[in-house]
């Protein structure tokens, strides 16, 4: 809970005070991301919870072998 709330604010703060402003360039948030996600994938392996058919735990998931 406290991983996230630290990853909203810096997205939030980011987003209204540089993206919306034109500078999307730098990714100031993204440690505090990855450290979000890895927290986020071990609570959901911890928990056993079924994520079969969702794509946002990486790039190829949830695609077919025969996929373009």
């Amino acid at each position: 809970t406290e991983l996230k709330r630290e990853y909203d604010q810096c997205f939030n703060r980011w987003f209204a005070e540089k993206f919306l402003k034109g500078e999307s360039s730098g990714d100031p948030c993204g440690q505090l991301f990855k450290r979000y996600q890895i927290c986020v994938q071990k609570a959901i392996k911890e928990k056993d919870i079924p994520i079969e058919g969702l794509e946002f735990m990486g790039p190829n998931k949830g695609k077919t072998e025969n996929s373009s």
